[in-house]
This record gives structure tokens, C-alpha cells and sequence, in this order.
């Protein structure tokens, strides 16, 4: 199927996925502390919901995961504040306009920072709805990796100032968080992106109907360079949610 849309063509049948899946394989990436996610039939008795074990004519799985540890999700500013704020109530839209760049962050004093000027030059004046962050070098271990003590490359709140304030809604980056692991609570990315002046009582301009998208993996074969992203998310009424936003490629419709 061909879409239009501003003056763009986009073919809907070649989407690229840039989700990590949630498995039991123990492949499964993972971070703040926690195990593997469990994928089990649930057991009754002698009754096991697996049809190949020969008493069920059903697969029926439990599932046990934590949305911020395993794999690809999306979070609304719930995460930080001490009001209740549901991902599913305030993502509302699903398509946008993203930029895809790629950045090597930069290390400074035992830490790996993406910086204001990184994101700025990267976008060249471009202001999308989104932004997807490729960080570098893009191994595959990220679709693997226990992220939990190693002191992952983040955010200095300066950049997510700077997204913040050109208009971009929706953050997705290839990280566990946009902010240092250990930051004693700071949270300091988080709350300039979502601008967020006090948790306990949330100001008037807080950007309730933005988004940060984090574990995410994009191949090497996916150039840099503007897409439609579909984010789409699980209704959870919970602060965040598995995602598998899909980017499609955006062809000049002469």
C-alpha cells in the first residue's frame, strides 16, 4: 500500500522495525538490576498450558517483565511524578515526522555524554516531531546487553533542553535511559524534556502529550536522514509501556 503524505510517498508494506522483543531465551537485553523476563505456560494441577507438552489444546502463557528493563518501551513524564500519569492516556497520536542521526558520544570525566551541539549539528536546522538517536558504534551487542553497573552514554540536560525547544515531542534513543545510571534521582534529562519543574506538583506547561522511547535498535543499513515513525504501544494504564515503533522510508512523490 502507497501513502501521501506532504508531498511524500510512503510505501506502507516495507516497514523497518526498530523494537527490541521481549523474550525468555535469555538473549533478552535488560538493565536496572532485574533478571530475565519469564515467558511460562501456566500450570493448573497436572494441566500445563503447552500443546506440545499433550494436555492443553492451547498455548497459554504467563508473562513477567518490567517495561523500563526489558526491551523497547515508551514512557509518558508518569515516570517521574508523584501524581498517577498513564502512557495511554497521553500518547494519543501515533505517527510522526523523525529525524534518524547518528552520534558518538563524547567522554568526559569517566562518562560517555551526548552534548547540545551533537544534537544540534546532527539535525542541521531540521525540526521533526521525533528524534531517533543511534548512538556509536553500533554494536549488536546492544540487543543483548546487560546494561545494569556499566554506566551506560547519556543525555547532559542541556541537549534535552535544546529538544525540547525546538518542538520535538518524541525521543527515542538506543539506551536504557536518557539520563547517567547512578545520578542520585536527578533525573535531570528526563525532566528538561518533559519540562518538569517540580514531581510533586506538576507545573502548567509540563509536556504531558510527549514522549521518551529508550532500548530501541537500528541497523546499520538504516541510513540517517527523515522517516514517518509509527510509535506504537501496548494500552497498559501504566507510566510506560512495550513499544515497537516502525519507521518508514519517505520517497519524493514526483
Amino acid at each position: 500500500m502507497i501513502a501521501t503524505i506532504n508531498n511524500f510517498k510512503i510505501d506502507l508494506s516495507k516497514p523497518i522495525d526498530i523494537s527490541l522483543p521481549i523474550t525468555s531465551d535469555g538473549q533478552n537485553p535488560i538493565a536496572w538490576y532485574q533478571n530475565q523476563p519469564e515467558i511460562s505456560p501456566v500450570k493448573m494441577g497436572d494441566w500445563i498450558g503447552k500443546v506440545s507438552e499433550g494436555k492443553s489444546s492451547t498455548n497459554f502463557n504467563n508473562i513477567f517483565f518490567n517495561p523500563h528493563a526489558h526491551g523497547t518501551h515508551t514512557e509518558c513524564l508518569g515516570h517521574i511524578t508523584n501524581d498517577f500519569y498513564s502512557v495511554n492516556q497521553c500518547l494519543k497520536e501515533f505517527f510522526f515526522i523523525a529525524e534518524l542521526v547518528s552520534i558518538q558520544p563524547e567522554e568526559k570525566n569517566g562518562d560517555f555524554i551526548i552534548t547540545k551541539n551533537q544534537i544540534e549539528k546532527a539535525l542541521n536546522g531540521t525540526k521533526p516531531e521525533a528524534i531517533i538517536i543511534r548512538t556509536l558504534p553500533n554494536i549488536s551487542e546492544k540487543k543483548h546487553k546487560n546494561y545494569s553497573n556499566t554506566n551506560p552514554p547519556y543525555l547532559l540536560e542541556e541537549a534535552a533542553v535544546f529538544i525540547r525547544e525546538i518542538g520535538i515531542k518524541h525521543l527515542l534513543i538506543d539506551l536504557p535511559s536518557v539520563d547517567k545510571e547512578h545520578d542520585e534521582g536527578k533525573l535531570l534529562a528526563h525532566k528538561a524534556f518533559w519540562n518538569v519543574k517540580n514531581t510533586t506538583i506538576l507545573n502548567e506547561d509540563a509536556r504531558l502529550d510527549c514522549t521518551i522511547s529508550e532500548l530501541i535498535y537500528v541497523e546499520d543499513s538504516v541510513s540517517d536522514g527523515a522517516y514517518l515513525l509509527n510509535l506504537q504501544i501496548v494500552s497498559f494504564e501504566n507510566d510506560a509501556s512495550p513499544s515497537k515503533p516502525l519507521l518508514y522510508r519517505l520517497e519524493t512523490n514526483n
